[in-house]
């Protein structure tokens, strides 16, 4: 590496990173030949720092920077390689190379031209890059996948009104890339703030993916070889915790977005009559979500299985289940009760009813008790009564022990059959089963 580097030396910025990008093809490219999984050693990574990222070996040397011609050109270089590399094995290895971040000075620089990269390619449509975005994503800790993130949402859907029409096309240009994306942007924006409320731009195109084709959120783990236990620190490998975040807080955190209005006439009256109608086109959209969440939990049961995870694998945590309920109840809370009622209302059927699906389906692994508890504080609410308190038929599969919520098609106990002990309380009246989902339903209990 040290006779390529004074080979380097010896050439302007942007020949110097093309022709580094040529070495380490090679360099790799033989590497493959011998191992499938080839160590990336320290020696390209420096290369990269010095010829790609322009960080000085040197100790103490001025950092060297590009104009925004060069840094143009630079991408358009990186852009052409990995459209013209057909060996998608090379492509991932230099790309993991270039951006996988090394805990140095140089990762700010790193993150800045993988924004720019990346943002490139959607504008170009080059889906190598695209590929190996979403590659990086899965691998690559969640603080810097949400940086990426932030860099495309700002350019398609903050800084040019109507750009994001050229984001929305790469639905079907790599839905791979879609499902890292939505995933990441559900980790950034949390609903925590009003800052961190999607933009409806946003909001709107990701709804109108998944409502398109729901498999869209479950390409990463249909795809992925998968150990029972995940990492910690990266992405989920679904952006359904994200979702149901989402859907959950949104009444509640557009509640406490709206301000009230100031006394200044008719400038007053449009400001509130333009916020009504964003604010109603928002609700429509997060309840169109909702649904498809709630679709996309029922298909999850048969492939948990084919994957033979039923039971094993909890794709929804329950402890990320816990800080979405204290967010829910702090929320209620900071909420007048009397003036967020129906907020209130809808973000716990909200809740009561992601829970039960999950549950049912296996992708959220817990007991009635752990529930039970962890719902405790919150506001009453009759669904999520019903869902916490409803009786628990034993689960056909043998992996899942007992007390955990069942199999969704399995039906309740007593559930079109003679009961087990009809005369075992005759002076009491018969109630009416309540009905929550198809082929599931749950006799009525006194609310304690």
């Amino acid at each position: 590496m040290s006779d390529i580097r004074h080979s380097l030396l010896r050439r302007d910025a942007l020949s110097a990173a093309k022709e580094v990008l040529y070495h380490l093809d090679i360099y790799f490219s033989s590497q493959l030949q011998s191992a499938p999984l080839p160590i990336v050693d320290k020696g390209p990574v420096e290369l990269l720092e010095e010829f790609v990222f322009q960080v000085p070996k040197e100790r103490g040397a001025q950092p060297k920077r590009l104009n925004s011609l060069q840094e143009l050109q630079l991408l358009e270089i990186m852009c052409s390689y990995f459209q013209e590399q057909t060996k998608d094995s090379v492509r991932q290895i230099i790309f993991s190379s270039l951006f996988s971040p090394q805990g140095n000075k140089a990762d700010d620089s790193r993150m800045s031209l993988l924004g720019k990269l990346v943002s490139m390619a959607v504008a170009v449509c080059r889906i190598p890059v695209l590929e190996c975005a979403a590659s990086w994503l899965q691998r690559t800790p969640v603080v810097y996948c949400v940086r990426l993130a932030r860099a495309l949402v700002d350019d398609y859907c903050c800084l040019v009104p109507g750009s994001v029409q050229t984001l929305k096309q790469m639905f079907s240009a790599s839905p791979r890339f879609c499902c890292q994306f939505i995933t990441s942007v559900t980790a950034l924006y949390d609903l925590s703030s009003d800052d961190l409320i999607p933009p409806l731009d946003l909001l709107e195109m990701i709804v109108n993916w998944i409502f398109e084709d729901s498999r869209l959120i479950l390409i990463t783990f249909l795809n992925t070889p998968i150990a029972a236990n995940l990492p910690i620190g990266f992405l989920e490998l679904t952006p359904l915790t994200g979702l149901i975040r989402w859907c959950v807080k949104a009444p509640l955190a557009y509640k406490r977005k709206k301000k009230p209005p100031l006394a200044n006439g008719p400038i007053t009256a449009k400001v509130t009559k333009d916020s009504g109608g964003t604010d109603r086109d928002s609700h429509l959209l997060y309840s169109k979500l909702h649904l498809s969440v709630l679709q996309v939990l029922m298909m999850l049961q048969v492939h948990l299985t084919e994957k033979n995870l039923y039971g094993r694998l909890g794709l929804i945590l329950f402890d990320h289940m816990v800080p979405l309920v204290e967010e829910i109840n702090r929320l209620a809370d900071e909420l007048n009760p009397l003036n967020a009622s129906q907020e209130i209302e809808l973000s716990l059927d909200r809740l009561a009813q992601a829970l039960q699906v999950a549950m049912a389906s296996g992708a959220l692994l817990c007991t009635r008790d752990d529930l039970r508890t962890l719902c405790s504080r919150l506001p009453h609410n009759n669904l999520l009564q019903l869902v916490i308190s409803g009786p628990v038929p034993q689960s056909p599969h043998a992996a899942l022990p007992p007390g955990f919520y069942p199999h969704i098609h399995t039906p309740p106990l007593g559930y079109g059959a003679v009961p087990a002990h009809p005369a075992a309380h005759p002076a009491l009246p018969t109630h009416p089963g309540h009905t929550f989902i198809s082929g599931m339903t749950f006799p009525f209990r006194p609310i304690r």
